[in-house]
């Protein structure tokens, strides 16, 4: 998930389920999103958003930021400031980013940029997975989820 600030600095976020981080110095992340989406109009201007890494305990949170819910995505989520985005306190995967390049590929657009400051849980989740409307996490790709 990737969140970032709006104008006015407004909260907005995206579940971004198509994602490859590659190794370098700066590490790069590449992710498909909706070219007509608020996270986009944001990062656009701000040129930074925050990225998450959710675990198997947070379907619901993924749900909410793919706008499956009709309530905020951030409805009843601890979330505090960065400089780069807004920050769910209940990730503790994540890390800075900021937009390097984008290209449209298709309905989408392919955004990438450069990983700065990275924060790690205690205990890091396995990825969250979204693959033919279900979830999984990668620790197990047969094991799915509620």
């Amino acid at each position: 998930m990737w969140t970032a600030y709006g104008p006015g600095g407004t909260q907005t976020g995206i579940t971004v389920s198509s994602v490859l981080v590659a190794e370098g110095d700066a590490p790069t992340i590449l992710g498909l999103i909706a070219p007509l989406s608020e996270f986009w109009d944001a990062v656009q201007v701000s040129k930074r958003f925050v990225v998450h890494v959710l675990g198997a305990e947070q379907t619901r949170a993924a749900d909410q930021f793919a706008l499956r819910y009709p309530v905020s995505p951030f409805d009843g989520l601890r979330v505090s400031a960065s400089e780069y985005g807004p920050i769910l306190e209940d990730v503790g995967t994540r890390a800075e980013a900021t937009l390097t390049s984008y290209v449209d590929v298709g309905y989408s657009l392919l955004v990438r940029a450069t990983l700065g400051e990275f924060e790690f849980a205690d205990e890091p989740p396995a990825p969250l997975i979204h693959y033919r409307g279900r979830y999984f996490t990668a620790a197990s790709r047969n094991r799915q989820l509620p």
